[in-house]
């Protein structure tokens, strides 16, 4: 990686991660009772710190399981951004909610935030009875880089046939890591992405230009997408990612796997955490909605 491109990545992450993480005052769900303890789990690529959220509500059956993976390029890593989702689901699915915080760029590029997603996943699978959850009914799901994430956890889930999650949400994609930034159009002057951040981003994470097409880089780009876990994908109106988004939905459905594909007007990248507040509410709540139908079942 040039050292231009690494310095950059560390100054998004020294000087705009704690602003990248903020959350809309209106979205916080601060009337829901937050039950959430430590958990670390490790992985071929290190231990992984997590946050594990329980429904404010006990249950006298293990409960099921959703993991989450929070966004910000690949480079931001504050899995606090997500606090608000991941409380509001335990507390409306019914379900535990593990917020993954993954290593990130340019520290550790892929293939290792792949590998410890992958990993924490297929522990959390196999480890319920010592957890508390019910590890045979998991989701995954995540928002940007966290829902490229997901993508890739369930293409490596398939592969490798270590357990099956019954729903991957896809919230707000980056999916095809090849295509320059610029062609990524948006219906507004000033999206929040612009392309020299996206570049930014995805030469501090795919340093190698010859992975980008990598499959586990840009799903959208794979050929092979049958057999994947049910999806909701969510995309916003004037996001520069919803094109690859909405191919991305199309694409699956077209491979015969059940999709749910919403598409959020007047609404740019993050809305979830940063607003219109109507439309955040309305998409973490439809996250939550499918959550409960697809573990419950």
């Amino acid at each position: 990686m040039p050292i231009s491109a690494r310095l950059q990545a560390r100054g998004i992450q020294l000087l705009m991660g704690r602003v990248m993480a903020r959350v809309h005052k209106d979205l916080r769900f601060t009337d829901i009772p937050k039950r959430a303890e430590a958990l670390r789990v490790e992985t071929g690529a290190g231990p992984v710190s997590c946050t594990v959220y329980r429904p404010p509500v006990a249950t006298e059956a293990p409960a099921p399981v959703y993991i989450n993976f929070h966004g910000g390029g690949f480079v931001v890593g504050r899995p606090e951004q997500d606090d608000h989702i991941c409380r509001y689901i335990a507390a409306k699915a019914g379900c535990v909610v593990i917020n993954v915080d993954y290593a990130v760029a340019p520290q550790r590029p892929f293939p290792v935030p792949v590998h410890q997603a992958y990993d924490v996943a297929a522990w959390v699978a196999a480890n319920g009875a010592a957890g508390g959850w019910d590890g045979s009914r998991l989701a995954v799901g995540g928002h940007s880089a966290g829902a490229n994430l997901t993508a890739a956890v369930c293409r490596l889930a398939r592969e490798r046939g270590t357990f099956s999650p019954r729903l991957q949400i896809i919230d707000s994609a980056p999916l095809d890591q090849v295509a320059d930034p610029a062609t990524k159009q948006s219906l507004i002057a000033k999206p929040l992405l612009s392309p020299q951040l996206m570049r930014t981003f995805t030469a501090a994470y795919v340093p190698d230009a010859a992975d980008r097409a990598d499959p586990l880089v840009s799903p959208a780009l794979a050929d092979d997408l049958a057999g994947l876990p049910a999806a909701l994908v969510i995309t916003a109106e004037n996001d520069r990612l919803r094109d690859e988004g909405d191919a991305y939905a199309k694409a699956l459905e077209a491979a015969g796997v059940a999709v749910t594909h919403r598409v959020f007007e007047g609404v740019d990248h993050y809305f979830t955490h940063t607003g219109p507040v109507e439309a955040g509410r309305e998409a973490i709540d439809l996250m939550a909605t499918a959550l409960r139908t697809a573990l419950s079942a």
